[in-house]
């Protein structure tokens, strides 16, 4: 009877077994193929560890090639999924360089950018086309930048080829790499809405230009915009523009700039907020110097015009407001900056001028009482020679 008993036991054992092995074998034949071969990844967890299907906790490394065998299949492109569940971890490689670049990608980030749920990886990492990877064939992470620069031109090639006209695009054709490129100021798996908030832009031209940003933010326009958060004041890119920024040493620049000053500066609902006069470039287009520089711009804008255009009067990057005491134009210091072309100038040298004011019987009284003598002289002249005329006519005639 024990005999009986332990041959069925045995029996049962091996039954046990052979359905066992019977389900190994067939979930084995349905196991998908895995698209990269073994060597050197025998660690499957460190990138497959989320999102394994059920009955697969618990598993280790070594249960996972038995099911799964390397295709013999040429790799298929992953999907956007398939590259997070690697790039999603923390992983760099070293460059021939010495640099080490990481490979590492914040799917929150993405997923948060202007391309999240737009674009998949592989539309701007077109070159990966399955896994294992080809081998980068950059020396340097920067390098590597400037190759992929041209990825942006597929979906932007509006403003790709504006930047074919850009200063920076200039530097980086005559062997410059250290000139900006799109992801340099826009990021690269991270990209935002440039001017959210407005005050992004010129902290992102400050990774390049550090000097000028720092005078820049001690502006009248820099303080508005970085302490009060004021959306009227103009950024670098108001003035220098984004993607075909011009070189500002250039003759045509500097006729040019008149135009973009008078841009807010002749808005009068915009000076109205800040009390001040929307008359003052017209007001610098009558006198000597805007009238020579309007003369020069429209003959050729490549002649560099001696007279003063805004700049010279009021600064570049570091403006200040007029009544400032650190102000270019304040009556303390406005016959030095009047000295940088009228080396001759006296104390008393800006006295002769008038301003941005139009004359009036605060600014000015005796110009603007000149001004309103010859304008009722002016016509009562003409009127009273008209009138002597006609008389002298009327008299020839009715005297025949």
């Amino acid at each position: 009877m024990r005999r009986v008993t332990r041959i069925s036991l045995i029996a049962l054992v091996l039954a046990a077994s052979g359905v066992a092995l019977a389900y190994s074998l067939v979930r084995a034949a349905s196991a998908p193929a895995v698209h990269h071969d073994f060597a050197g990844k025998e660690n499957c967890l460190s990138c497959h560890s989320s999102g394994l299907p059920a009955g697969h906790a618990g598993l280790t490394n070594e249960a996972c090639v038995t099911c799964h065998k390397p295709s013999e299949a040429p790799p298929a492109a992953p999907a956007g999924t398939d590259c997070v569940s690697c790039h999603g971890t923390s992983q760099s490689i070293t460059l021939p360089s010495g640099e080490t670049m990481s490979l590492s990608v914040d799917a929150a980030a993405f997923a948060a950018s202007v391309h999240g749920g737009k674009l998949s990886c592989t539309d701007c990492h077109s070159s990966v086309t399955g896994y294992p990877h080809a081998p980068l064939k950059a020396e340097s992470r920067r390098q590597y930048s400037v190759a992929q620069y041209e990825t942006c031109k597929r979906c932007h090639f509006d403003n790709y080829t504006k930047t074919l006209d850009s200063v920076h695009y200039q530097l980086l054709s005559s062997g410059n790499q250290a000139a900006p490129l799109c992801t340099d100021c826009h990021g690269a798996h991270n990209v935002k809405a440039p001017s959210q908030p407005r005050a992004v832009i010129s902290q992102t031209c400050a990774q390049c230009h550090p000097a000028i940003s720092a005078a820049y933010a001690g502006s009248v326009h820099g303080k508005a915009l970085i302490e009060e958060d004021n959306v009227d004041v103009p950024v670098c890119t108001d003035c220098h523009r984004s993607h075909s920024i011009e070189d500002a040493r250039t003759a045509a620049f500097r006729l040019e700039s008149v135009k973009l000053c008078s841009d807010c500066h002749r808005d009068a609902e915009l000076m109205a907020k800040y009390g001040i006069s929307p008359n003052v470039v017209q007001t610098y287009l009558e006198d000597f110097h805007g009238a020579t520089v309007a003369l020069v711009a429209k003959q050729n804008k490549d002649i560099w015009a001696q007279e003063a255009v805004c700049t010279d009067c009021h600064g570049v990057h570091d403006i200040q407001r007029t009544d400032d005491p650190g102000s270019r134009v304040v009556k303390a210091n406005l016959a030095t900056t009047c000295r940088q072309c009228h080396t001759d100038a006296s104390a008393d040298f800006p006295s002769a001028w008038l301003s941005h004011y139009d004359p009036s019987p605060q600014k000015a009284a005796f110009v603007f009482g000149v001004q309103w003598f010859y304008r009722l002289l002016i016509p009562f002249v003409i009127v009273g020679l008209a009138l002597h005329v006609f008389i002298d006519l009327w008299r020839t005639i009715t005297n025949r």
